[in-house]
C-alpha cells in the first residue's frame, strides 16, 4: 500500500538514508585520550508530509458507505414478521437474509489482496458497485413470489460482499489521509458508522413498515392488507437503492486512493508483500494473543445481539423493545467509541489500559445481565430497566472497543499494511460469530448457557490484553522522524 511514494521494490520505510558519523579530530601525540563513543545518528526527514481538508470528504464518503451497507444488511430483522406476511419468507429465509453478512466475509482475503495492490479508490469502487447491483436486485418488481425472493436473497449476498472493505480499511484510509494525532479518531468514526446503519434499520423499518397485527410506531389505517405492508416494504427498498446509488456515484466523482503527499512517515513507508505479510501475522504470537483478544468477545456478541429478541421473550420483553435495546447499545457504542478515540489521540502510546478498561466494563455488565435471566437460581430484580440498562452497558463497552483494537493492531505488526491486519482479524470475528450460531440451531431451546458465552468470552479478552506486551513501532517512526 502507499506504493508510487516510494520504490516499489522496498519493503521497508522510507526514511533517507542516516549521514555518516564524522571522523573524530586529531589528537596531538602528547594528548591521549579515550576515544569519544559513537552517537547513534538520528535518521534524516522523510518526503514532506501535510494534511489536507479533503480528508474530510474522503472520510464521509467511506463512512456514508460503510453505513449503508450495514443499514442495507440489518432491513429484515426488524421487520421480519410483516416480511413473512408480504414476501412469505420462512424462518430460514428470515435467518439466511441475515447470515450472508457473515458469508460475505469468506471471500476477504480477495479483496485485502485488491486493496494492497491497487489501493482504496479500486476497492472502495468495486464494493460499492456490488452493493448498488445488490440493493437493485432487491428492487426488481417479479411478479413470481419465488423468483423474487432468490434476487432478495442475491441482493442480500452482494450487499455482504461488501463488507470485508467497509470493516476492515478504516486504519488504511486513517494512515494514508490523517496525521497521528487524528488516526484514532478517524479510525473510530469510518469503523462504527457500520454498526450505525444496521442501528438505522431500527428505526427505518418499524417507521415505515407496519407490523402484520395493525401494531405500528406510525398512526395507520387499522385494516391493514399485506399488499400495503408489500407496498412499504418496497418503499424501503428503493430509498435503500437510492441511497447507495447516491454514494456510489459521489466515490465515482472524486475518491482518490491517496493525496498528492503523505500525512505522516508512516503513511509514505512501504510495507511487506502481501505474503510475507501473512507469514509474519500468523508466526507473532503477540498479534495472535490481542487478535483472539478481539475476535472472541467481538464475534460472540455480535451473534447474541442478533438473536436478542429470542433471549428476552422469556423475560416478558416484546421484539420491539428488543430492538430499542440494540438500537441504543449501538449508538452509545458508536458516540462512547468516538469520543474515546479522540481522547486517545491527545494521550498517544496507552492503547492497552483503555482497552483494560472497557473489557472490565463489558465483564461486569454482561455478568450483571446473565445473573439478572437466571431468575431461578439468583433473585436479582428483573425489570426493563435492569435488562435496559445492563445490556446498553455492554454494548457500549464493547463496540466502543473496536477502533481501540485497530489502532493497536496496526501498532503491533506494523510495517504490515492495515487492510490485511484488520481484515484477518474481523474475519476470524465472524468466523467465531459464525460458529456460536451454528451452536445454536442445535441447542435453541435454553438460553442460559448462550448468556455465560458473553462474560466468559469478555474475561478471556481481559486476561489475554492483561499478558499482552504492547509496542507502537508505527507511532514511533512518526515521532523519531519528527524530532
Amino acid at each position: 500500500m502507499g506504493s508510487e511514494w516510494s520504490h516499489p521494490e522496498e519493503r521497508e520505510p522510507l526514511l533517507q538514508p542516516p549521514p555518516l558519523p564524522l571522523p573524530p579530530p586529531a589528537l596531538s601525540p602528547a594528548r591521549h585520550a579515550a576515544p569519544l563513543p559513537a552517537r547513534r545518528p538520528l535518521p534524516l526527514p522523510g518526503p514532506p508530509s501535510r494534511v489536507y481538508g479533503r480528508r474530510w470528504l474522503v472520510l464521509l464518503l467511506f463512512s456514508l458507505l460503510g453505513l449503508a451497507q450495514g443499514l442495507v444488511w440489518n432491513t429484515w430483522g426488524p421487520i421480519q414478521n410483516s416480511a413473512r406476511q408480504a414476501f412469505a419468507f420462512s424462518s430460514l429465509d428470515i435467518a439466511l437474509l441475515v447470515f450472508w453478512g457473515p458469508i460475505g466475509f469468506v471471500p476477504c482475503f480477495l479483496f485485502m489482496g485488491l486493496m494492497d495492490k491497487k489501493g482504496l479508490r479500486v476497492t472502495v469502487l468495486l464494493t460499492s458497485a456490488l452493493m448498488v447491483v445488490g440493493a437493485g436486485l432487491r428492487c426488481i418488481p417479479v411478479s413470481d413470489q419465488e423468483q423474487r425472493k432468490w434476487l432478495i436473497h442475491g441482493g442480500q449476498l452482494l450487499n455482504g460482499l461488501a463488507g470485508p472493505t467497509v470493516s476492515s480499511a478504516a486504519p488504511f484510509l486513517s494512515t494514508t489521509w490523517f496525521s497521528p494525532d487524528e488516526r484514532a479518531t478517524a479510525t473510530a468514526i469510518a469503523s462504527l458508522l457500520v454498526y450505525l446503519g444496521g442501528a438505522c434499520a431500527f428505526l427505518v423499518g418499524p417507521l415505515m413498515v407496519p407490523g402484520p397485527n395493525g401494531t405500528s410506531a406510525t398512526p395507520l389505517p387499522h385494516d391493514i392488507s399485506p399488499e400495503l405492508i408489500k407496498d412499504r416494504i418496497e418503499a424501503v427498498l428503493y430509498a435503500e437503492f437510492g441511497f447507495v446509488a447516491l454514494i456510489f456515484s459521489a466515490a465515482l466523482a472524486y475518491f482518490p486512493s491517496r493525496p498528492p503527499f503523505p500525512p505522516s512517515v508512516a503513511a509514505a513507508s512501504q510495507r511487506l508483500s502481501y505474503r510475507r505479510s501473512f507469514c509474519r501475522l500468523l508466526s507473532n504470537p503477540r498479534f495472535l494473543m490481542i487478535a483472539l483478544a478481539y475476535a472472541i468477545p467481538l464475534g460472540v456478541f455480535s451473534g447474541w445481539s442478533g438473536v436478542l429478541d429470542w433471549i428476552l421473550t422469556p423475560a416478558h420483553i416484546s421484539q420491539v423493545d428488543a430492538g430499542w435495546i440494540g438500537f441504543w447499545s449501538i449508538v452509545g457504542g458508536c458516540v462512547f467509541g468516538i469520543a474515546l478515540a479522540r481522547f486517545a489521540d491527545f494521550i498517544r502510546g496507552m492503547l492497552k489500559p483503555i482497552l483494560l478498561l472497557l473489557l472490565s466494563g463489558a465483564t461486569l455488565s454482561s455478568i450483571w445481565f446473565t445473573l439478572t435471566c437466571l431468575t431461578t437460581v439468583i433473585h436479582l430484580p428483573l425489570t426493563t430497566a435492569t435488562l435496559y440498562t445492563s445490556s446498553i452497558l455492554l454494548g457500549v463497552f464493547l463496540n466502543s472497543s473496536v477502533p481501540i483494537f485497530f489502532e493497536l493492531f496496526v501498532e503491533t505488526v506494523y510495517p504490515v499494511p492495515e487492510g490485511i491486519t484488520c481484515g484477518v482479524v474481523t474475519f476470524l470475528s465472524n468466523m467465531f460469530m459464525g460458529i456460536l450460531l451454528f451452536f445454536l440451531f442445535f441447542y435453541h431451546e435454553e438460553f442460559s448457557w448462550f448468556n455465560w458465552c458473553v462474560p466468559g468470552s469478555c474475561f478471556l479478552s481481559l486476561l489475554l490484553i492483561l499478558c499482552f506486551r504492547e509496542s507502537y513501532d508505527r507511532l514511533y517512526l512518526d515521532v523519531i522522524v519528527s524530532v
